[in-house]
């Protein structure tokens, strides 16, 4: 092997090795978050009882992920149990006499390793468009990304989605000169991610017309009617092999697919329903559609800036992208797409990137639930990609410039570790202030109930509690022993207040005023609050 491949091989290895680590520190020491433990479940209820029936708002091949890292625990859960998902996930941690420390390890891992195995997806993009050093720049900004790091090391499913997309539009990319290949591997990788996260639907229209431009004959035909039959035979094979996997997915969790129309799937009628009547998906898949409709017919609290409000803003998304990304990061998208616009041969690779996150982002816009930027992780996994092609800038400072942006972003990422979930960028007061600009899954997803426990016996032994959790954990598993100060009257809370920073954001009323009277004493991994009163 010559020596500059071994050394770009080892900076690829440091660079992944180094998000590995960052990783699973964060999954040793966090505990579960609010949507892990219906995942986590769902997922042996998926493998154990062979049952669609939890969580169908959600496809299954995630939550299966997740049960091949289960299998080394073997969980128990009572078959008879049927209270809703929120409480089963409680019950199989909590009261089943399982280790959750363990259980949430094991479900983790995999989850851990696809995130990676996107690392290697994003690399390749940008090695195709910019070369080698245009693939490490993109695979560093990924690997750095707080955002990836933070949710890439959770058993949720907005990575793994995030990234099988992305590696369908590479697949289209490389269609173009080997179509016979890459067109079916473009569709396993789009129904992968359709069997993953519903959110990625809106791609699919774009992936339909993107497989139109790779020419499946070989050989040059002897019409235009031929190449443009050519073309659709493509495109709707992509579209049939997507779909095949869906299908696939649900029949090797139930191969008869029993299932029973949940209250919830309401037929919202209009356009929407029709669109959702004519999905050639399993009635369980476009039933969990429904349900995602019905969520977005809500109203929800909100938190941006300071303010906190009822409803959505459709600038919520973009607004938590720019508080909650690395400065030096989008300063390079900027520029990765400014080249790959006024780059002629690299344009039509605006298709293939720019096109798809534009729509995604688009779409989440309009949602109802501004609850993390989350909702919008495809842009870190995409931009890195765009990003690398600043690399192909002829200009004699550029590389010192991306060089130093690329620094920039390490350096950031690396002073939040090993706390990614609440961070945000200098511009906005980093990590530490956080809370006081956005709430939920962007700082508090109450992921810190066990580091909560271990501060109040580290520092404040025998002190009484007060406690306003928002999370899915048990506080008394991990020696909390809190009481609810919003059941007694305020002159009767004496001691600690501890509160979910969630749950400081929104605060109105009685814990406004039991807030207001206390002092900031400390804080909990940037997401909990305590006070003294």
């Amino acid at each position: 092997m010559p020596r500059r491949r071994l050394i770009y091989l080892l900076v690829v290895v440091a660079l992944l090795g180094g998000m590995a680590f960052a990783m699973v520190t964060t999954a040793l020491q966090q505990s579960p978050t609010i949507d892990e433990p219906v995942y986590v479940a769902t997922s042996q209820v998926l493998t154990q009882q062979h049952s669609l029936r939890y969580n169908p708002e959600h496809p299954p091949l995630g939550k299966l992920v997740m049960a091949a890292g289960l299998a080394f625990e073997h969980p128990y859960l009572d078959p008879a149990y049927n209270q809703d998902q929120t409480l089963l996930g409680r019950h199989l941690l909590y009261e089943t006499g399982n280790n959750p420390y363990r259980l949430m390890l094991a479900a983790r891992i995999p989850m851990i390793v696809l995130t990676l195995a996107i690392g290697l997806v994003v690399l390749g993009f940008a090695r195709d468009l910019a070369g080698p050093w245009g693939g490490l720049v993109a695979l560093a900004l990924y690997a750095f990304s707080p955002d990836a790091i933070a949710h890439g090391s959770l058993a949720t499913l907005d990575v793994p989605a995030a990234g099988m997309l992305l590696t369908a539009f590479w697949m289209l990319w490389r269609s173009r000169r080997r179509p016979r290949l890459y067109l079916p591997l473009a569709g396993i990788a789009l129904g992968a991610a359709l069997a993953t996260r519903m959110s990625v639907l809106p791609a699919v229209p774009i992936v339909m017309l993107l497989a139109l431009l790779s020419p499946f004959a070989i050989g040059v035909p002897s019409s235009r009617w031929k190449t443009l039959a050519w073309r659709v035979a493509g495109a709707v094979g992509v579209g049939l092999i997507a779909v095949a996997v869906v299908w696939v997915v649900y029949l090797a969790v139930d191969p008869r697919l029993r299932w029973t129309t949940p209250a919830l799937a309401a037929d919202p009628g209009g356009l929407k329903g029709l669109a959702v009547d004519l999905l050639p998906l399993p009635k369980a898949y476009r039933d969990g559609v429904l349900i995602q409709f019905a969520f977005e017919s809500r109203t929800f609290n909100g938190f941006l800036l300071g303010h906190a409000y009822r409803g959505s803003l459709w600038y919520y998304a973009p607004a938590a992208l720019v508080i909650k990304t690395p400065l030096g990061m989008m300063a390079l998208w900027l520029a990765g797409a400014i080249t790959m616009l006024v780059r002629p041969a690299l344009r039509v690779a605006t298709l293939y990137l720019i096109v798809p996150a534009g729509v995604l982002m688009l779409v989440a816009m309009t949602g109802a639930r501004d609850y993390g930027s989350r909702y919008v992780i495809f842009m870190p996994i995409f931009g890195a990609v765009v990003a690398g092609t600043v690399v192909l800038i002829r200009l004699r400072w550029a590389r010192v410039a991306t060089a130093a942006l690329v620094g920039w972003v390490a350096v950031s990422s690396a002073l939040t570790f090993p706390y990614y979930l609440p961070y945000s960028n200098e511009a906005f007061g980093g990590t530490s202030k956080t809370h006081l600009r956005l709430h939920d899954s962007n700082v508090d997803w109450g992921q810190d109930l066990a580091r909560l426990g271990t501060r109040l016996h580290d520092r404040y032994p025998g002190q009484p509690v007060w406690l306003v959790y928002k999370g899915s954990g048990v506080p008394g598993y991990y020696g909390i022993e809190g009481r609810n100060p919003l059941t007694v009257p305020n002159d009767q809370v004496r001691g600690l207040l501890v509160v979910s920073d969630s749950r400081v954001a929104l605060a109105s009323g009685k814990l406004r005023q039991l807030i207001d009277s206390s002092t900031e004493i400390d804080n909990v991994g940037y997401s909990i609050t305590i006070y003294r009163r």
